[in-house]
């Protein structure tokens, strides 16, 4: 795959802007053009897509594999395929083992390549991303809750308590979690890419 030109990486800054939360878009889009870091990959280095559940890292794969001009794999999928297990079922079933197995399954990619994980493997597996560029796409709480009260398709993770009792908890307790690991803001991600004349 290509390295893309000056021209097309600021068409895919665009359409990476215009396919995150919709209540974060704006901010971000001022962020990318203010002056602040600017931060990219060094050759070989694993890209990792994480955050929240619903937060749009499957979406966003194929254009950072683009800007990256390297192949894209979403980790639940490849889990799915590779164990033959419905998601939503394991993770309701035998949450244990899938935590175990997505882990194990990072850590046997080949390094340097780009791959969007879980919603919980940031708060799960912190010290599994380190030395990776673990590139987090942001969520807004309303957004996340949004999204998932309409989304029968991902498994419960308390089934015990009410649906919006769990979106509560879990969303605020990761985002505590998800702010002690080391990772690299989605605008200054974006930043790197435009500023950059080499490939990544």
């Amino acid at each position: 795959m290509s390295a893309p030109s000056a021209e097309e990486r600021r068409h895919l800054v665009e359409q990476i802007l215009a396919s995150v939360d919709p209540r974060l878009a704006p901010g971000l889009r001022e962020a990318v053009a203010r002056p602040g870091p600017s931060k990219r990959p060094v050759s070989g280095q694993t890209v990792v897509l994480a955050g929240h559940r619903s937060a749009g890292k499957s979406r966003l794969l194929p254009m950072v594999a683009r800007m990256l001009a390297r192949p894209g794999l979403d980790l639940d999928a490849h889990l799915e395929r590779i164990h033959g297990r419905p998601l939503r079922r394991w993770v309701a079933e035998a949450p244990r083992e899938f935590r175990a197995a997505e882990r194990q399954a990072l850590l046997e990619l080949p390094p340097g390549g780009l791959v969007a994980v879980g919603g919980g493997f940031l708060s799960h597996h912190p010290e599994a991303l380190t030395g990776l560029f673990t590139l987090v796409v942001p969520v807004s709480f309303d957004t996340y809750r949004e999204r998932l009260l309409t989304d029968r398709t991902r498994p419960r993770l308390r089934a015990e308590v009410s649906l919006e009792e769990e979106l509560s908890s879990v969303f605020h307790e990761r985002e505590v979690l998800h702010a002690r690991v080391p990772t690299v803001a989605l605008e200054d991600f974006l930043r790197g890419c435009l500023a950059t004349e080499v490939p990544l």
